[in-house]
C-alpha cells in the first residue's frame, strides 16, 4: 500500500499563493527554499508550491479539501470577500463549492456529513 504524501504544484508567484492558501484555506508554512514553499495541510500532507517560468494554461489539477462544514466554511470565506465559481451545491462530484485559487486550479470543498446526504439522494 502506498500514501500519497506530497505533490508540486506549480504557479505563477510563489509568495502570492502562500500567502492565499495559508489566509484562506488554513495550510501551514513548512519550510520555505528559494522559489519553493512547502505548505503542510492538517493531516500532514504537503503541497509545494513552485514557480513556472511558463505561462498557466490549458486544463489544470483540481484540489479536494475535505472541510468541516461546507456551508459554514463557503459562509466564514464568502464573508471575507473570497470568490467562489460555484457556491455550495449538488455538483456532479457531490455536495460541494469550488473556487480557484490565484493560478485558476479548482479547489473543491467538501464534507462528509454532506456528501452522504447528497450521495443517498443521488440512488
Amino acid at each position: 500500500m502506498v500514501k500519497f504524501d506530497h505533490m508540486t504544484l506549480p504557479v505563477t508567484n510563489v509568495r502570492k499563493s502562500r500567502d492565499w492558501y495559508v489566509k484562506t484555506l488554513g495550510f501551514k508554512v513548512e519550510f520555505e527554499r528559494a522559489s519553493i514553499v512547502a505548505l503542510q495541510d492538517s493531516a500532514g500532507f504537503t503541497i509545494f508550491l513552485s514557480k513556472t517560468t511558463k505561462k498557466l494554461a490549458g486544463a489544470k489539477i483540481t484540489l479536494t479539501l475535505q472541510v468541516k462544514s461546507v456551508d459554514r466554511t463557503h459562509q466564514e470565506l464568502a464573508g471575507k470577500g473570497i470568490k467562489f465559481a460555484h457556491q455550495p451545491q449538488n455538483l456532479f462530484w457531490g455536495y460541494g463549492a469550488e473556487l480557484l485559487d490565484p493560478d485558476g486550479y479548482m479547489i473543491n470543498l467538501w464534507d462528509r456529513v454532506s456528501m452522504r446526504k447528497a450521495m443517498r439522494t443521488k440512488s
